[in-house]
């Protein structure tokens, strides 16, 4: 992976992550650094998912791709809060 490809990943990571955010209600108290790690990871396992379903690659923009991301990342985001809440 070239330095460009890892810019890429840690500006979708940072877009998933503040969408999976902003669909949860209320305030989140995790950090921005757990919120673009969970970003990242949603984006990627969110790829995997589609492609396994095979909507990854559509004609336009990728909306059921993106609908699975962000909802990762939501999830994520809730996980995370919990199990940082129980400290």
């Amino acid at each position: 992976m070239e330095i460009s490809g890892i810019i890429t990943a840690l500006i979708v990571g940072v877009v998933i992550g503040v969408l999976g955010r902003l669909v949860l209600p209320g305030r989140q108290r995790i950090g921005v650094l757990l919120t673009i790690a969970v970003g990242v990871l949603a984006a990627l396992v969110g790829t995997a998912v589609a492609a396994a379903v095979g909507v990854a690659d559509t004609d336009g923009i990728d909306w059921i791709e993106l609908a699975i991301q962000v909802g990762l990342a939501a999830a994520g985001v809730a996980a995370v809060e919990r199990l940082k809440g129980r400290r």
